[in-house]
């Protein structure tokens, strides 16, 4: 990581005095954030009147989007808010109103954004859903988020095929040789049948505004309803954290079907007043240099495996492209320093790791906007507005130099925003504490680094994969009888899936079956979540309760 902490603030400030860390966070009031909303938590907040209504003047651009096949759009802060103004009508005409879920799974287009901010105008609750889901992941979450409309476009539509209970269904299509079946609605045509008025409706501190499902290790992902309170917590983070300013050109290229995109480019910019770039295709290192030299970037987030995939390309293309960058920000997992020196000597800005989880946002950084040390591996220090600390195994406060659980100390934490989880009494809280399920250590200078997961998510390319699902996904097949998946550390990825098989009598393991079980996973989760590697096995190691042992299979998986 950079070296000394003035250097690093000086490298990454806009020109604008940096305070430092230890006076402002010890100074930190939540009235310093919620005043520059135009509403109030108390009386009520909208969030598509904060992300667009408050930035109208001046013509200000609020999105830059390119397509896959070069063609772009820009879009003004006032032209969302009129097309979130006539979605928000769409919703009331099909009886959908405050409180009201609404399921979209697009691509990083436009109508994206436009979507969430009408949902958002309505007093509706956005419930994201990552492309890449197969129909059993879209069909576990329609069922339990209770969504009374999904929108998605015509590539994803088939995946709707089949599954019961499905809402009516709104197509995007943005093509001329897009079709809309029979029985879908238009999303253009209800656009056009709107006007572009509608009084944003207010909503309370702890009404939802986002429904998300995160990963757990037992059981199917789980139900996080993100709180309009949630929102000075985001501004914290762009503010101190990345260090944005209403003059930057930020590019946060996280799936905005996931916690990082969606809080941090489709909310946390706006809400800053500050441009963000959706670009609508996959991560490949010639569009990733491609958009950051066309739109003069100046802040960058990823999760580590765009910095790996860079400095694997090697140095040449990063040499010859015009970089403006400023700052960037990773997350999702740890970065390696080869990673971390390389993005400082090649694209010319300091790159910080920085950690969160959906149920709180982002808690610990290594922030661009304020001066403190920054040491090399450490995922920083506490978000002002967050007192995260270390427990030993009796749940008491370790001291610096002691490792163990990381958690929120929830009682002076006047950010914190995580309701529980929706429809389960169980939460991962002892006595004040939010417990995040990670391990860390506890440095003489107040800092943290993440040490491991004391659950068994596993952490690839950013996404947060729950074995559960992955484990019940391969038991569909005839041939397997069991399964139990961990993560094994890898060089671009961080970790990938690696599935232990036992199979059924009668069946024996071949490399076609590896190619069957792949596809499965593939096709009925997402891409990012198959196992890239199929071990066949006699049993699984099991505690006296029956408890699969997964210490022993990553053991075995690492070897």
């Amino acid at each position: 990581m950079p070296g000394d902490a003035e250097d690093s603030a000086d490298r990454s400030s806009r020109g604008t005095p940096v305070p430092d860390y230890s006076s402002f966070a010890a100074a930190f009031q939540l009235d310093d954030i919620t005043r520059l909303f135009a509403d109030d938590l108390k009386t009520g907040l909208n969030v598509c009147r904060e992300c667009c209504d408050r930035h109208v003047e001046g013509d200000r651009v609020a999105l830059y989007w390119e397509g896959v096949d070069g063609s772009s759009e820009v879009h003004t802060f006032a032209e969302l808010r009129d097309q979130a103004a006539r979605f928000a009508n769409v919703l009331k005409a099909h009886g959908i109103g405050p409180g009201d879920r609404v399921a979209v799974m697009l691509p990083r287009i436009p109508e994206l954004m436009v979507v969430a901010l009408g949902v958002w105008r309505a007093g509706a609750v956005y419930a994201p859903m990552f492309t890449a889901f197969g129909p059993k992941a879209i069909e576990y979450r329609l069922e339990r988020g209770g969504a009374k409309l999904i929108v998605t476009d015509p590539a994803n539509r088939p995946k709707l095929e089949g599954i019961a209970n499905v809402p009516p269904t709104m197509v995007v299509a943005r093509r001329p040789d897009d079709a809309i079946a029979p029985g879908n609605l238009d999303f253009h045509a209800e656009m056009k049948a709107q006007e572009p008025d509608f009084e944003p409706v207010l909503r309370g501190a702890d009404d939802p505004f986002l429904l998300m499902f995160t990963s757990g290790t037992v059981g199917s992902p789980k139900r996080v309803a993100v709180p309009h309170k949630a929102l000075p917590s985001f501004v914290a983070y762009m503010k101190y954290a990345v260090d944005l300013g209403p003059e930057d050109k930020f590019w946060n290229m996280a799936d905005p079907g996931w916690a990082y995109g969606l809080y941090y480019a489709v909310v946390g910019a706006p809400l800053v007043g500050c441009a963000t770039h959706f670009y609508e295709g996959g991560f490949s290192v010639e569009s990733t240099y491609h958009m950051l030299e066309k739109y003069g970037i100046t802040v960058f987030c990823s999760a580590p495996t765009a910095y790996r995939l860079l400095m694997a390309a090697g140095g040449d293309m990063a040499d010859t492209f015009r970089s403006r960058l400023r700052v960037a920000c990773s997350a999702g997992e740890p970065l390696n320093p080869e990673a971390i020196h390389w993005v400082e000597e090649h694209l010319g800005c300091p790159v910080f790791d920085q950690y969160g989880q959906t149920e709180v946002g982002m808690v610990v950084c290594n922030h661009h906007g304020l001066r403190h040390p920054v040491r090399a591996g450490s995922m920083g220090l506490p978000m002002p507005g967050f007192r995260v600390v270390v427990l030993n195994e009796s749940f008491e406060e370790v001291e610096p130099g002691e490792s163990g659980r990381l958690a929120v100390d929830t009682t002076r934490s006047p950010l914190y925003f995580f309701q529980g989880y929706r429809g389960q009494k169980e939460a991962p809280v002892h006595g004040p504490y939010y417990l995040t399920g990670d391990t860390a250590e506890l440095g003489q200078d107040g800092s943290l680094t993440f040490l491991g997961r004391a659950d068994d998510i596993i952490l690839s390319a950013g996404y947060r994969i729950g074995p559960f699902d992955v484990e019940s996904c391969l038991i569909e097949h005839p041939a397997v009888a069991e399964s139990a998946v961990v993560g094994r550390p890898d060089v671009e990825r961080g970790e990938v899936v690696i599935a232990f098989v036992v199979l059924r009598p009668g069946h024996s393991g071949s490399p076609e079956l590896v190619d069957e079980l792949q596809q499965l996973a593939r096709n009925r989760l997402s891409a990012h979540a198959y196992p890239r590697e199929v071990v066949f096995v006699d049993e699984l190691p099991k505690t006296p309760s029956g408890k699969i042992k997964r210490f022993v299979l990553r053991r075995q998986a690492a070897e």
